[in-house]
C-alpha cells in the first residue's frame, strides 16, 4: 500500500517538472532574463540585448513592423540608439508559463516606451521563449501599441 502511494505521489508531482527543475524555478529564470534584458535596454548594449533572442528569432513591432533574425532585429534597436533621445522600451512580465513536455515557454505581459523618461508609447506583449542548453531565449515575440501620449501620437501603424 505504502508504495503504491508513493508511486502515485511521484506521478502527481512528475508533470510539475522539466528538465530537472520544477516549472516555477524555470519561470523565475525567464522572468531574471527578461529584467537583465531590460537593463541591457536603458544601457543601449546591443550585444547584451541580443544575447537573450535565437538566431531565428521573429519579432512584429508595435505599431505592425515585422522582422525575422537576430541581425534584423539588431538593427531595429541600432537604429533606435541613433536618435539623441531614443525611445527606451521596458517589457514587465504578468505571467509567465512553462511547458512540462517542451523545452517552451509562454510569457505575456505589458510594455513601456519612454522618451525622456515621459511614457509615449504603451500595450501589451507576448513571448515564446526555448530553452537551449541551461539558458532560456526568445524566439518569437508580438507587441502591441495600445495608447500614446504626446510624441508618440506620431508614429504610423503599419498598413
Amino acid at each position: 500500500m505504502r508504495t503504491a502511494l508513493l508511486a502515485l505521489l511521484f506521478l502527481s508531482l512528475a508533470p510539475l517538472y522539466s528538465a530537472g527543475t520544477a516549472p516555477a524555478d524555470q519561470g523565475a529564470a525567464i522572468r531574471a532574463a527578461r529584467l537583465a534584458q531590460n537593463e541591457a535596454i536603458v544601457r543601449h548594449d546591443l550585444d547584451a540585448i541580443a544575447s537573450f533572442w535565437t538566431e531565428d528569432v521573429t519579432i512584429c513591432r508595435g505599431l505592425g513592423i515585422q522582422v525575422a533574425g537576430k541581425p534584423a532585429y539588431l538593427q531595429l534597436f541600432s537604429q533606435d540608439t541613433k536618435d539623441s533621445s531614443p525611445i527606451v522600451y521596458e517589457r514587465i512580465p504578468d505571467e509567465i508559463a512553462v511547458s512540462p513536455d517542451w523545452p517552451l515557454a509562454f510569457e505575456t505581459g505589458h510594455w513601456i516606451g519612454r522618451k525622456a523618461n515621459a511614457t509615449v508609447i504603451t500595450g501589451r506583449y507576448s513571448a515564446q521563449w526555448a530553452r537551449r542548453g541551461d539558458r532560456w531565449l526568445i524566439r518569437s515575440e508580438v507587441f502591441v501599441a495600445l495608447h500614446g501620449e504626446g510624441e508618440g501620437k506620431l508614429s504610423k501603424a503599419a498598413p
